[in-house]
């Protein structure tokens, strides 16, 4: 049987080389292995303020990168979240069955209250509950669609960790009712750092550091030609004393597939300018076929007849489970 792989990203900001690397590059591969679920984490983006167009407008460019990406619709099961009303109400559900002290200690919940300057005591007049109750939805995205792999980079291993106590948990009380999850991690292109500052992450919030997947390819040629490396000159992999290089090497290897092994096999005996050269001219051969699609789909709006598609299937696949679990709960079912 098939293995269910079950992946989103959440439309706030704009989309990076890192995310591209390390989420939508791979994406094709999901086909082969099983049956895909791809949806855009709508909800969750309102987690946190958002400007009501930039959600909508980042909805579309998601969608559309799916496509570019090279998900077929007709193997692909891709959606947005919020037309699947199923997540929300198992989110009703499920918030009963975990605990407030599990979720306070989640690394995302510390992290934010940590940004915002506010002491533990202090968080709950700060921040909003949706940001706290974040690993509620997210487990219940999960186990909608009988997962088994949740391929996530590692901010998001926690949640997963913790969707597992909850099935644990909830079965423990009802039976065999939540399909068993496990996270799934990639060695390569996982976490791609920022250009200006290599010990932090691409995060779509530094114009100079971060490759936007929209941005010209001579901007994203001259971003990479101004990375930081450092006062050396050997091309190795080490993080701890080479980041700058150490990330670029991998931007290399996820590019072209290789490992860092290869990589730094091929750049052995390079200056720093022309290993540049060389992954900047990788990066934009790579990502000039990825806009020209992009623009494609844009242009003929195929996303929308994907995404109504998506939402047909992904809602009779959720609403099964829902069921399942309204009727081990208790609740009365009067279809």
């Amino acid at each position: 049987m098939s293995e269910i792989i079950l992946t989103g990203i959440k439309p706030t900001g704009k989309l990076t080389l890192g995310n591209y690397l390390g989420v939508l590059k791979h994406l094709p591969e999901t086909m082969n292995r099983g049956k895909p679920y791809i949806f855009i984490a709508d909800l969750h983006a309102l987690t946190l303020p958002i400007d009501p167009e930039e959600l909508r407008q980042n909805s579309i460019d998601i969608a559309a990168f799916y496509l570019a990406a090279g998900l077929d619709p007709n193997k692909a099961t891709i959606f947005l979240q919020s037309s699947v009303p199923a997540h929300a109400e198992l989110n009703t559900i499920m918030q009963n069955y975990m605990y407030m002290g599990e979720l306070s200690r989640m690394t995302q919940f510390k992290d934010i209250s940590a940004k915002m300057g506010i002491s533990k005591n202090a968080a709950d007049a700060h921040i909003g509950l949706g940001i706290f109750a974040y690993p509620v939805l997210m487990a219940c995205d999960i186990v909608l669609y009988d997962s088994d792999i949740v391929p996530v980079g590692d901010d998001q291993t926690q949640h997963v960790e913790l969707c597992r106590d909850l099935v644990n948990r909830f079965n423990h009380r009802y039976g065999d009712i939540l399909k068993m999850p496990k996270a799934e991690k990639r060695k390569v292109g996982a976490r791609i750092m920022s250009l200006s500052d290599p010990t932090k992450k691409m995060s779509k919030s530094d114009p100079k550091g971060d490759i936007f997947l929209k941005d010209d390819l001579s901007v994203i040629r001259k971003k990479i030609m101004s990375a930081v490396t450092d006062s050396g000159n050997e091309v190795k992999y080490d993080m701890e004393n080479k980041p700058g290089v150490s990330n670029l090497l991998s931007i290399y290897a996820a590019t072209k597939g290789i490992s860092i092994e290869e990589a730094e096999a091929h750049f052995a005996g390079y200056r720093y300018g022309d290993f540049k050269k060389d992954i900047a001219d990788a990066v934009c051969e790579d990502l000039a076929a990825f806009q020209e699609r992009y623009k494609h789909i844009i242009e003929t709006k195929e996303y929308e007849k994907v995404l109504h598609q998506g939402a047909e299937q992904a809602n009779k696949v959720a609403n099964q489970t829902l069921k399942r679990v309204k009727q081990a709960v208790g609740l009365l079912d009067l279809d």
